[in-house]
């Protein structure tokens, strides 16, 4: 195996990518990155060339981490002007470091945790939510049949293939009854917004997966492409704008912070500048809010059932698991609300 560097065979590693990527000169350094992603990732560098690395973990299902898909993505979107990484290679052999990777250039930049963008200037934070929701339009507004991704996933019917396959996901994984589980179930596919629409859909479009540059108030890239596929444009828009409808101590939430002094911009400035920038004149309403706390809340109940199994502290669960209720309610209460936006 050779000396580890950071946990991967250092020199497997550093034979293959020097027989395939000429002029690396300096001695290869690895670094893991800490976070919660649930693909390894690491800096990997030689002196000034720098990339990062993600792998599959080990054991990993067949069908799920699937890096191939993110690094397919990517390498379609670079080409059209869109801000994500260069991907530099793919590599399916297990046998190098363990497990597939694939290797990416390397952004500079900061990334933010916490949605209300912590140590920046309230001017700075309204510009760069303001570019959130134009980056988000324009990955929406990518031909995605021109860019090669005609068969990246099922185009039409997304939302009633997404209830559908998150109801099953909410039998396998419930521990209790939920009221508003079940209401959400039965009336989600019942009132599924006329217009079928299909785009590049990130999966998981939030702050923290964005990369702002280093000191200007503007996104250089959108990291993290586990989940997407062909969807609906506009439940990426809802979901990147839950922030607004969740608390603080809930999931992405912000609700309950002062937006005037941090210079947030209110939900509905943040929703007209993609409005503005898109080339769907479709508009969120609250179905799309309810399916992304939905999706949300099975997605939290599945994380808790892991948990009970054993797989993380049962207190973990329990509060995982509570969040989840939390969730579905907030679903419930958006469909009541009779909001426009």
């Amino acid at each position: 195996m050779g000396h580890s560097l950071a946990g991967l065979p250092g020199e497997q590693l550093d034979t293959y990518l020097r027989d395939r990527i000429s002029g690396l000169a300096a001695p290869l350094t690895v670094e893991p990155i800490a976070g919660g992603q649930s693909n390894p990732t690491f800096f990997v560098s030689y002196g000034d060339r720098r990339m990062v690395l993600r792998k599959k973990p080990p054991n990993a299902l067949p069908s799920a981490h699937a890096i191939d898909r993110e690094f397919r993505v990517m390498s379609a979107l670079h080409p059209v002007g869109l801000k994500v990484p260069e991907t530099v290679l793919y590599c399916d052999d297990s046998a190098i470091i363990g497990t597939p990777f694939y290797l990416m250039n390397r952004l500079e930049g900061r990334v933010f945790n916490d949605c209300w963008l912590p140590g920046v200037s309230p001017a700075d934070r309204r510009a760069m939510y303001m570019d959130m929701a134009t980056t988000l339009a324009d990955l929406h507004n990518v031909d995605w049949q021109a860019a090669g991704l005609a068969d990246f996933g099922k185009p039409g019917n997304y939302f009633s293939r997404q209830i559908g396959r998150w109801t099953k996901q909410w039998q396998l994984s419930r521990e209790a009854e939920s009221d508003a589980i079940d209401h959400l179930i039965a009336w989600l596919p019942d009132n599924i917004p006329a217009g079928d629409q299909t785009a590049v859909s990130h999966g998981d479009f939030r702050i923290g997966n964005l990369i702002f540059h280093p000191t200007e108030p503007r996104v250089v890239g959108i990291l993290d492409w586990e989940l997407s596929t062909l969807g609906h444009p506009l439940a990426d828009l809802a979901y990147s704008a839950l922030g607004w409808h969740l608390l603080t101590s809930e999931h992405m939430g912000m609700r309950d912070l002062d937006y005037q002094n941090l210079g947030i911009p209110i939900e509905q400035d943040y929703l007209e500048r993609y409005y503005s920038t898109a080339s769907s004149k479709a508009r969120v309403q609250p179905f799309h809010f309810a399916f992304s706390l939905f999706r949300l809340a099975v997605i939290f109940e599945g994380i808790a059932a892991r948990a009970r199994l054993g797989n993380a502290s049962s207190a973990n669960a329990a509060e995982v698991g509570a969040l989840s209720t939390v969730l579905a309610q907030r679903a419930v209460d958006e469909i009541s609300s009779n909001r426009t936006y």
